[in-house]
């Protein structure tokens, strides 16, 4: 599907309509910007990379003040407030780009390929709207939209070009996100990803595997495999194990050093992905399983073909074989019918599963998926207290399960990203082998890390969401330079910026091409 609609600023006449476009369009020397802003799960984030690269591609650069020539949305249609956040933020934009003519607005992502025309009798000032299945279009579009000064709408119904074929503008240059599949062939009744992203597609091995190596060749040394049900990758081409060989191949890549996935399916989870996760060094000692209900009768209800038995069941297995790992899950309240018992076999699930971190969410009702018809939707209130319950209880496993680290030493990736009180404790912020956030602090006299760098410390402080390291001296504290802390500095000389030693605020203004919307901890969502 390909439409182009008049926008509503087009001029009556072809000689005002002239004028404004050559008003839009820079000079022969200067650069458009752009500023990506991502809302969703860690594909949107992936797909939002290949935007940014694919506009830096056009000869775009990333915008470094306060206003952006391009400014381009990639959301997400999973929550019920995603349509709120998009417009909320259109509708902010509005006044700007009425100020700054030239100016381009761009939708794209799951609530484009959802709302379509929708966008653009909301905002008429959006001058593109594409899918997920062509997102290699956003150049053009935004070409023929600035040349015709008309708005342009394309939704391709199935993928045209694989996004990971695409140009890549990554946000880190120590680790990178790499999509083995797109698409998803479950029927959750909750859930609204097949009817937007398709059935399941898979990438070949030697094109996953190509590009983990270009990106070890980068200077990464982690990378995260996305799919929407990573361990049924295989089915396109009638492998079941290939997802467990995916791993083991993966461990075989020199320079390699920390292997994660995300998201499986509890009911596609299988021994050998197991075995290939406790066999292989640099498969992390970390899994996210989603759980969503631990009512059986619930799980039937949203088509989750397992039940709380054999999640656990998994849970057990994982654990015998890899006895640190850090599992996290994913939990909706309040599902249409969900009973007072429901509910509590869900906590009782939770307090047997020891989950390290889990991202709660109120249920939310969704046009175009079956839950949004089943009858017994529940009161706002209801569902509002028992979320209440459940995240109180996790909390306290959270906080439980950290302070069992006390007095481990951990090894720490360091991130550029520094946490909230980093200004007034000094420390920086890194991520553990199981994924745990740890802030630690470097001793007087000892060498400051960069991001992408590694320390190894002694983990004194535990709190719900975070652990903290402070060594009581230099040999409390090991720092490792990495491959990965040099590509930080290169990247830090590129974007005309010295390096830092240890900078803990995130990469320079000139390189910040993607906004990430997806926390790397759990938020409370109501």
């Amino acid at each position: 599907m390909s439409l182009t609609i008049p926008s509503p600023a087009s001029g009556t006449s072809t000689s005002s309509s002239t004028e404004t476009v050559a008003a839009s369009v820079p000079a022969a020397d200067e650069h458009r910007t752009y500023q990506v802003r991502t809302f969703g799960c860690q594909m949107n984030v992936h797909d939002s990379e290949r935007m940014a690269g694919m506009l830096e591609d056009a000869g775009y650069v990333p915008a470094t003040g306060e206003h952006a020539d391009v400014v381009v949305f990639n959301t997400c249609a999973v929550r019920e407030n995603a349509d709120n956040k998009l417009y909320g933020n259109l509708g902010m934009l509005a006044p700007v780009k009425a100020a700054n003519p030239g100016m381009q607005i761009a939708v794209g992502g799951c609530l484009a390929q959802k709302d379509r025309e929708t966008i653009l009798k909301k905002a008429p000032w959006v001058d593109a709207v594409f899918g997920t299945h062509n997102v290699g279009a956003l150049p053009a579009l935004l070409d023929r939209a600035r040349h015709n000064n008309e708005a342009q709408l394309e939704i391709l119904e199935s993928l045209d070009v694989f996004p990971s074929t695409l140009p890549t503008k990554r946000d880190s240059v120590y680790s990178g996100w790499v999509s083995i599949s797109v698409g998803c062939n479950n029927t959750c009744t909750f859930c609204i990803v097949p009817a937007l992203r398709g059935k399941e597609k898979d990438r070949r091995p030697g094109d996953i595997l190509a590009e983990i190596q270009a990106l070890v060749d980068d200077g990464a040394i982690e990378v995260t495999l996305l799919g929407q049900n990573v361990n049924s990758y295989g089915v396109e081409f009638g492998d079941r194990q290939a997802f467990s060989k995916l791993l083991r191949a993966c461990g075989e890549i020199e320079g390699l050093e920390r292997v994660r996935f995300t998201s499986p399916h509890p009911a596609a989870f299988t021994d050998d992905v197991i075995d290939a996760m406790a066999e292989t060094p640099n498969v992390m000692p970390q899994l996210h399983m989603p759980l969503q209900s631990g009512s059986d009768k619930v799980l039937k209800d949203m088509k989750r073909s397992y039940r709380s038995t054999k999640f656990l069941g998994i849970l057990d297995k994982v654990r015998e074989r890899i006895p640190h790992a850090a599992i996290s899950t994913d939990i909706i309240v309040g599902f249409p019918g969900e009973t007072e018992e429901d509910f509590q076999a869900t906590l009782d699930v939770v307090e047997k599963s020891r989950f390290a971190t889990a991202f709660t969410f109120q249920y939310s009702k969704r046009p175009g998926t079956p839950a949004a018809d089943l009858p017994d939707q529940l009161p706002k209130a209801v569902v509002q207290e028992r979320f209440e319950r459940l995240t109180a209880l996790q909390d306290r496993i959270a906080a439980e399960e950290n302070a069992r680290q006390l007095g481990r030493r951990v090894e720490v990736l360091v991130t550029a990203q520094a946490g909230r009180k980093a200004e007034e404790t000094h420390r920086l912020s890194g991520r553990s082998q199981d994924q745990r956030l740890v802030h630690f602090s470097v001793p007087q006299g000892a060498e400051t890390p960069r991001p992408g760098d590694l320390v190894t410390v002694t983990i004194t402080e535990a709190a719900a969401f975070h652990l903290v390291a402070d060594p009581a001296s230099a040999a409390d504290y090991v720092l490792r330079r990495s491959r990965a802390g040099d590509a930080w500095d290169r990247s830090q000389a590129d974007s005309c910026g010295a390096p830092v030693p240890g900078a803990g605020a995130g990469r320079s203004a000139g390189k910040s091409g993607v906004s990430l919307g997806m926390p790397a901890l759990p938020v409370r969502r109501s």
